[in-house]
């Protein structure tokens, strides 16, 4: 799994070194976020130390989510070249969110690496076993979406790999697609299709 870690945040390290000014401050897909935004929010874990963490969740009474936002709002301002940095001196960092392990860290990672390339257009390398590993947490045991998102009669199938998961109405399109909709993404455009696919539109609004 760490090496699987290690690749996605090389891959995406070199994606960051590459954008133009503008594409750092173009929306991302995380609802007031810009790419710097997300960047500052994705390294966080590898700037702030346990002692600044716990001031700063004091600070937001116990709110991580709040506590996220400030860090993102004040650190996107820091330079480009430094937060890809950052990603890129990190690449074999063993971080993972609480409770969540190595899984969680690859699934932190790839999503929000998701978040910033895909309003760009941009594609960059994902293994399918990353991938498929990331859609096997987010889509959960029994229907239980990580992000809430009711599963209950629906199949989710990839249409680039070999993954699918539940029964019940369809809903089959590209892996990126499928994962950001599971993660509750609200997509202008999106490639999955089928009975089931409005569904998992409905529950990003």
């Amino acid at each position: 799994m760490m090496d699987l870690i290690s690749c996605e945040r090389r891959e995406l390290a070199s994606v960051l070194e590459g954008l133009s000014a503008e594409q750092w401050r173009s929306p991302s897909l995380c609802a007031g976020w810009t790419t710097a935004h997300v960047v500052a929010h994705l390294t966080m874990p590898f700037r702030i130390t346990e002692e600044e963490f716990g001031r700063g969740m004091a600070e937001a009474h116990g709110q991580f989510g709040e506590f996220s936002d400030a860090v993102a709002a004040r650190d996107s301002e820091l330079p480009q070249a430094e937060l890809a940095g950052v990603l890129r001196d990190n690449v074999d960092n063993p971080w993972g969110p609480p409770g969540g392990g190595q899984q969680g860290a690859l699934s932190h990672d790839l999503i929000h690496g998701l978040d910033i390339t895909w309003p760009l257009s941009i594609t960059y390398p994902i293994p399918d076993r990353a991938m498929t590993a990331v859609l096997e947490l987010i889509a959960g045991p029994d229907g239980q979406n990580a992000f809430g998102v009711d599963l209950d009669d629906i199949e989710l199938r990839a249409t680039d790999l070999d993954w699918s998961a539940g029964a019940g109405a369809e809903a089959a399109g590209p892996s990126r697609d499928l994962l950001l909709m599971l993660a509750r993404r609200s997509l202008p455009h999106d490639a999955v299709s089928g009975p089931g696919a409005q569904r998992l539109r409905d529950a990003a609004r």
